[in-house]
């Protein structure tokens, strides 16, 4: 095995959808990450050839017919590309408008060396509906519209009122907040990069972030009321994801990737020194890290055993590591009063554990957990999102807020025949 493409960071995120120029020594791929470094690049099989073809697209590249296929801003655009020199030239040209690209950076695009192009226009993206179930399973209500950009990671604020998640339009995620009641989605954050992993302080005046818009992934905040009071928190030279808040002592938890242990767990005190403190590090895979509410305690997925279960540790330690989870778990949530923790099961059933703390108060023991119902999120580990929690529970346990699909009608395919740029 041969490494072709070396990962710039922290300005560059990754390296995906490789594929072939005709001379099957060349190739094309898509770089995410700051605004800076994102874009179409081109690379060989030696290694010796890497640049960056087009600045700014929103999607992966194809080649047809001595030309480069991408969408930016929902357009597809075409633009002269030598395949000898490895260089584009003149003017973008327009081919179809009200292309969607989702948030993985998938296009629904495709082209051959004959001028067909394949293409879907109107929405690529499958509608969710933030939706209200109780414990039975039955659906009470709902926040907002079905919604058609990408939403994702729903953080209701601790007083209920509000909910912030990430959203991408036109290629670009941001995070967006919506009140409860009216569910009427308002823009945050406007920057290029991609804003993700919105989570709520624990007064509800305040939402952390992760951006890349000044390279690897870093932690900003912003006021709930000023949004546009934005300033950075914490960065390191690691991609950074926000995880949580405490409501007790303060502590902002997030997770950070090793290029070889996966994801470790990581905190800081959001008002003090902003000094890390290594939570969980393994050789294994630990994310979606969540404080109990009093603070003394942290709930967490682990691949440690082959697949991921749930665990719970004490915070900040020393501690044994209590397995919670018997058949799989991801995307743990703790209730609201310490009793009970929630968590998808990776038959994508919602589970419950009720939790007590002994005498004396170093303690948790768990009980056997119970299946609620079965949830509709897109699966337990959510791969092509990121990962991340898609849903929320009420303050009194008895409701969930599940960041479900709605199934629709796929808009149709359209092909064009023949293709050439208009002379």
């Amino acid at each position: 095995m041969k490494v072709l493409t070396h990962l710039e960071t922290p300005a560059q995120s990754s390296h995906r959808f490789p594929q072939f120029l005709p001379d099957g020594r060349h190739f094309l791929y898509y770089v995410t990450g700051s605004p800076e470094v994102r874009g179409v690049y081109v690379g060989s099989l030696d290694g010796s050839q890497t640049h960056r073809l087009i600045p700014g697209a929103d999607s992966p590249a194809v080649f047809s017919t001595g030309h480069l296929l991408f969408v930016r801003q929902e357009t597809l655009f075409a633009q002269n590309f030598n395949p000898v020199q490895l260089t584009v030239s003149g003017n973008l040209i327009p081919v179809a408008e009200h292309l969607s690209v989702i948030a993985s950076n998938v296009a629904p695009l495709s082209a051959s060396d004959t001028g067909t192009i394949v293409f879907r226009a109107g929405s690529s993206n499958v509608l969710r509906q933030l939706k209200w179930f109780d414990r039975s399973g039955k659906e009470v209500g709902n926040i907002g519209d079905p919604d058609a950009a990408s939403p994702l990671f729903p953080s209701v604020s601790p007083n209920g009122k509000l909910l912030a998640l990430q959203r991408t339009k036109a290629g670009n995620a941001d995070i967006w907040v919506l009140d409860t009641v009216r569910g009427v989605p308002n823009r945050f954050t406007f920057d290029p990069a991609t804003d993700s992993y919105p989570t709520w302080s624990y007064d509800s005046s305040r939402i952390i972030f992760s951006s890349n818009r000044k390279g690897a992934y870093a932690l900003y905040q912003m006021s709930a009321n000023r949004p546009s009071s934005q300033e950075l928190v914490l960065a390191t030279s690691a991609n950074m994801q926000t995880q949580d808040w405490s409501s007790a002592n303060g502590f902002v938890l997030y997770r950070t990737p090793d290029s070889k242990m996966g994801y470790d767990l990581f905190a800081f005190q959001a008002d003090g020194d902003k000094k890390e403190l290594k939570v969980v590090a393994t050789d294994y895979d630990e994310r979606e890290g969540q404080f109990s509410p009093d603070g003394k305690w942290i709930a967490y997925q682990s691949n440690k055993s082959n697949r991921y279960e749930i665990y719970v540790q004490a915070f900040p330690g020393p501690g044994s590591v209590l397995p919670i989870s018997t058949n799989g778990g991801t995307q743990v949530r703790w209730g609201r009063d310490g009793k009970e923790l929630f968590y998808i099961a990776l038959d994508n059933r919602l589970m419950s554990v009720p939790i007590r703390v002994a005498s004396d108060g170093q303690t948790i023991e768990p009980g056997a957990p119970i299946p609620l119902f079965l949830t509709s999120v897109g699966g337990a580990l959510q791969s092509s999102s990121g990962a991340g929690h898609q849903y929320a529970v009420s303050d009194n346990g008895q409701r969930f807020l599940m960041n479900t699909f709605v199934e629709t009608s796929a808009e149709p395919i359209t092909v064009i025949l023949n293709w050439k740029p208009k002379p």
